[in-house]
Parts: C-alpha cells; sequence; structure tokens
C-alpha cells in the first residue's frame, strides 16, 4: 500500500504545504532555471544601451515589472545598477527613477569624503 516515489527531472521544485490538521500533501511545480537566468541577462543589458524606466524595459523585453523589480533590487545591493535621473517616464508619464547598468554613465558622487589623504 506505500506509494512509489516517482524520479523526478532536475529542474522540478517540491512544494510542501501542511493543513491545520498537520496531513502533509505535496504539489510538484516545473519551472525552467534557463529561462529565469535569460530574463536576468536581457535585463541587465537591456539597461546598459541607455537610462530607462523598470516599466521602459518591461515593454521593451516582454517580462513582468514584478520580476525586473526583483532583479534591480538584487542589483542595487551589489552596487551594479545606478539610479541616473528622476524624471517623467516617456511610457507612464509620471515621475520614475532611469535606471542604468552601464559604469561610464553612473552619476558621480559630489559628497565630499570624510577621511581624505593629505600631503
Amino acid at each position: 500500500m506505500g506509494a512509489t516515489k516517482k524520479a523526478m527531472p532536475k529542474d522540478t521544485a517540491i512544494i510542501s504545504n501542511y493543513r491545520s490538521t498537520g496531513e502533509g500533501f505535496t504539489t510538484t511545480q516545473r519551472y525552467d532555471k534557463k529561462v529565469s537566468k535569460g530574463q536576468v541577462f536581457r535585463v541587465f543589458e537591456s539597461l546598459k544601451d541607455r537610462p530607462k524606466t523598470m516599466l521602459m524595459v518591461s515593454n521593451e523585453t516582454g517580462i513582468e515589472r514584478a520580476n525586473i523589480c526583483r532583479y534591480v533590487a538584487t542589483w542595487r545591493k551589489s552596487e551594479t545598477i545606478k539610479i541616473v535621473e528622476k524624471k517623467l517616464c516617456l511610457v507612464s508619464k509620471f515621475r520614475a527613477s532611469y535606471l542604468t547598468t552601464n559604469p561610464t554613465l553612473f552619476p558621480v558622487s559630489n559628497q565630499l569624503s570624510l577621511f581624505y589623504n593629505e600631503k
């Protein structure tokens, strides 16, 4: 009466959910890891061309804006993306941040350094 486990492909994740009774059940959710990496690369390359808002990148690449927001949050922590300016978005006509991943377009900080070497 025991159920035999089926061999699952490597690109399948198991999500466990538990009811209030304590009885557990599992569902399998298939996802493609290559699709996610491809999206990250396409967003990064799109922002490298010229500064754009997340909505502009979403319209250009066809990737959902929620995914782009998650990628931008990760890149902000690692400082690989910067806000160039805040102005009206060409698509939504609302004030938005124009982002870039191109280091040559990063804004220069005009803040004085606290510790500097005097000669």
